[in-house]
């Protein structure tokens, strides 16, 4: 075998030197292929966990095992996939029948802190979806679990690996404009990504604890390692104006709503052989509909989300989340003491495309590449010069060609070293979700909140 687990134990030694990630811990002592479980067989646990892995690194790894609380998911799962291995609908028998090396967790994410906590506990590593989890109690028990049980939490930060991510944390790296000072950086989810998540689980705090960790733990992540500092305090405002109870009429679900023709909002799942065939088909098992009506009254989550985030090393952060923009992008600014950066991706008025906001969700959520623009701009101005354009070539589709590269770092390439350290783990993990928990709190109280009173965590000016 080309790529033993024997040598995986070599390579990662080296990585140890070089980076944070914390591979070093995995079990590759032998010459057998890692073992790996997957529990959540839903459609980013059965494709870019699942069906990616096995088709990219089926020399190197196999699935010995898939759990969910959902029969029907699993069966379809273990199609999709293309594995032969046992499903278990009880996890705890699943770890002690199958007996894995690494557990990897893409269940609903109100529950990763459970089977993060067994899996480490039960002496496995343990690789999570963002985010790690959804309130500081459970951040809490995994990063103690993982204190005590001396195996290791890897979080799936895929944004950290795309180039255009990349060339940004590069510029700041080299001082190009001195010191940060303080980042502006807006979010915009159109109405088909930004309405996908109210229609399912995303849409209630008890199962997301709201977009600000779910989502926005991904743009957290990013200020976090851009900035190189940790968070200290969070002061957010936040509110509920456009889905939810605000609009003009709402059903059980777009199947059988009697509004069809009258809602713009309309989504025809029937259209969506995948969604048809592992939600639809299973609905009788756990009753989860995947196309619930944008408009329910039980809708409890924030659509427009604002937040001011002070750091270890002094940098402020102006952030905002909408929901229901017309179009689909962001824009970020670093401020530094000898100038400024200015990056954007996806705004349609900034460059010509034919690609429309339906195709442009479409393809993300598949995973598949959009190939039109060559390259993305980032605008250099220094003070008492002109700007520069840095031009970054452009891939589309996994995240921004980030997806592809974390998983060859993770299971195809850890040897190599990594200067920009974009391999993220346990303490990365809670320092992205507790600035979204932190600013779920303050809204709830109309306070600042100290990140340091959340965990044990003490925020350090310096990441390193």
């Amino acid at each position: 075998m080309k790529n033993s687990r024997r040598q995986f134990l070599a390579s990662i030694s080296m990585l140890a030197a070089y980076s944070a990630f914390p591979l070093s811990a995995f079990n590759f002592g032998t010459s057998k292929k890692l073992r790996v479980v997957l529990v959540g067989t839903g459609i980013r646990g059965t494709s870019f966990w699942g069906k990616r892995l096995v088709d990219a690194y089926s020399d190197i790894l196999e699935f010995v095992g898939l759990s969910d609380i959902n029969p029907g998911r699993l069966e379809y799962a273990k199609k999709y996939i293309g594995v032969d291995c046992p499903t278990f609908i009880d996890f705890d028998k699943m770890l002690k029948t199958t007996k894995p090396d690494l557990i990897i967790v893409t269940t609903v994410d109100a529950t990763h802190h459970e089977f993060i906590v067994k899996g480490l506990e039960s002496g496995c590593d343990v690789l999570t979806e963002k985010p790690m989890t959804t309130d500081e109690t459970k951040a809490q028990a995994i990063l103690n679990a993982e204190r005590t049980s001396g195996k290791k939490l890897i979080v799936g930060f895929n944004y950290r690996w795309s180039p255009y991510s990349t060339k940004i944390k590069e510029l700041l790296a080299n001082n190009t404009i001195g010191n940060i000072t303080s980042v502006d950086f807006h979010w915009y989810l159109n109405t088909y990504h930004g309405a996908s998540y109210f229609r399912r689980w995303h849409g209630e705090k008890e199962h997301s604890n709201s977009l600000w960790v779910h989502k926005a733990t991904h743009h957290f992540d990013l200020l976090n390692w851009w900035i190189d500092s940790d968070p200290t305090e969070v002061y957010a405002h936040g509110d509920l104006n456009f889905y939810g109870a605000n609009g003009p009429f709402r059903g059980d679900n777009c199947r059988t709503c009697e509004h069809k023709k009258n809602c713009d909002f309309y989504f025809d799942i029937t259209k969506d052989e995948r969604m048809m065939d592992l939600y639809v088909a299973n609905e009788k098992h756990d009753g989860y509909i995947r196309d619930k009506c944008l408009f329910r009254e039980n809708i409890d989550i924030y659509d427009k989300m604002s937040a001011q985030i002070q750091y270890a090393n002094n940098v402020t952060v102006n952030y905002s989340l909408t929901t229901y923009s017309p179009f689909e992008g962001w824009r970020l600014a670093f401020n530094g003491t000898e100038g400024r950066i200015e990056a954007s991706l996806d705004i349609p008025y900034n460059k010509k495309t034919e690609i429309n906001q339906a195709e442009m969700h479409a393809k993300e959520m598949e995973q598949n590449a959009i190939e039109e623009a060559s390259s993305e701009s980032i605008i250099v101005h220094k003070l008492w010069k002109d700007f520069e354009t840095v031009e970054v070539p452009s891939e589309r589709g996994g995240h921004g060609g980030g997806d592809e590269r974390l998983h060859n770092k993770i299971f195809r390439t850890p040897n190599e070293a990594d200067p920009f350290e974009r391999a993220a783990g346990s303490r990365d993990g809670v320092m992205s979700a507790i600035i979204g928990i932190a600013a779920r709190k303050s809204i709830e109280s109309g306070n600042p909140i100290k990140i340091a009173d959340l965990t044990d965590i003490e925020p350090q000016p310096n990441r390193a």
